[in-house]
Formats: structure tokens, C-alpha cells, sequence
């Protein structure tokens, strides 16, 4: 989950997670993430797989404006935020723990007449899933999230609980072990893989799957 740390780059990489404040720009808007790694550490500094992601959102990619979106292990909220203001309705979930920091963000990031396309929920993987309805989400999102293998089983069961026949799950990552790609083999059982090689950057994926498992794009 978002709040379990991981192995990444080390020394002047990290210097930035210690940053008060990180600064986007995104949908003709300047954002303003607060981090705060010193009291709830991952999941609460911005990774690059979320500021891929929003990029990718931002190109066009799909069809935000109306649909129904959620955010997985949003730590910060970026993608969340981005979502919203290229017109989503979007939930933006992590675990309880850090909900009020999310919200913090959310909050500050959003204009009045656009916060009410985001909503802040509490969602841990696999738990309590009958607080939100089956096959809920057009779109389902989410920056980093493959990379602990013992959330695995749990996360494929949120993702499928989720989604409908169509539904589209964005997921941007970088692949670390070779666990993480055991995790995208899984997802390749349950879901259609539009586009599994789509790479932003040198390292960084996003990974589109259909949740139908046909060729048809929502």
C-alpha cells in the first residue's frame, strides 16, 4: 500500500521527498503538493509515476470530462486533483490513516465550483469493498501502487470489484523486481491489455488494460 516504504533511488533522489512543498503544472493550473515525509513517509511525498500519469491524462489520453473516476493509493492526491480539474468525477481513496493530509491537498488545490467532483474515501485494498458499488468506476487510476507483493491478491480484487465491462484501468509504474512482474502476468489473466509497452520517460510505464476483455474502448 501507499504507506509501506520501498527500495528506490537513494542520495539526491530523495532529497526532494524533504521538500515542504512540491509545484506542478497542470490542466492551465499551478499546484501546490504539501509532503510531509518525516511523519508519514511514501505516502506522502508526489512519485514520479504520479506526475507521469497526470501527464498522461493531461495529453488527452482519454475522455475525462463527465466520467466516473477513482484514485488507488493516492497518497498526495496529485493524480486525483488532475483528474478533477480536466473534468472527472473522481474519488480519491488511501488508507485511513492518511486521509486528512490527502484531503489537505485536495482541498487546497481545488476551486471552489470543482471541489465537488472530488471526493475524499477511505479504501484499503481488499477490505470493506461493499462501501463501494460493483463495477462503480469508468476509469480506475493508479501512480506506484505495483510494488509490494503481499497486496497483490488484494489489489486484483479491488480492481475487480471496481470495474465494469467498461471500465478503463490506467496504472503507471516502474517495474522493480521481477515481482512486479508477476503482478502484471496476473493482470493480464483477469484483464485485456490495450497498450503494455506505452513508456513516458526512460524507466516509467502506463499501463492501459480494458476491463471488458474486449477490444472496445469506453
Amino acid at each position: 500500500m501507499a504507506l509501506v516504504p520501498y527500495e528506490d533511488t537513494a542520495g539526491v533522489g530523495l532529497q526532494k521527498f524533504h521538500k515542504p512543498l512540491a509545484t506542478f503544472s497542470f490542466a492551465n493550473h499551478t499546484i501546490q503538493i504539501r509532503q510531509d515525509w518525516r511523519q508519514l513517509g511514501v505516502a506522502a511525498v508526489v512519485w514520479d509515476a504520479a506526475v507521469v500519469l497526470s501527464t498522461y491524462l493531461e495529453m488527452g489520453a482519454v475522455e475525462l470530462r463527465g466520467c466516473s473516476a477513482v484514485e488507488l493509493g493516492a497518497g498526495t492526491g496529485l493524480v486525483g486533483i488532475v483528474a478533477a480539474l480536466l473534468g472527472a468525477h473522481v474519488t480519491i481513496t488511501d488508507r485511513k490513516v492518511a486521509l486528512e493530509f490527502l484531503k489537505s491537498n485536495v482541498q487546497a488545490n481545488l476551486p471552489p465550483h470543482i471541489q465537488p467532483k472530488a471526493v475524499v474515501k477511505e479504501l484499503t485494498w481488499g477490505q470493506n469493498l461493499g462501501s463501494y458499488s460493483p463495477g462503480e468506476f469508468d476509469l480506475i487510476l493508479g501512480a506506484d501502487i505495483i510494488y509490494l507483493e503481499e497486496t497483490f491478491a488484494d489489489l486484483l480484487q479491488t480492481l475487480e470489484h471496481l470495474s465494469s465491462n467498461r471500465s478503463v484501468i490506467l496504472l503507471a509504474c516502474r517495474i522493480r523486481y521481477e515481482r512486479d512482474n508477476s503482478f502484471l502476468a496476473m493482470l493480464e489473466r483477469q484483464f485485456t491489455v490495450q497498450s503494455h509497452e506505452q513508456r513516458v520517460g526512460k524507466e516509467m510505464r502506463v499501463i492501459v488494460l480494458d476491463a471488458g476483455k474486449t477490444d472496445e474502448w469506453w
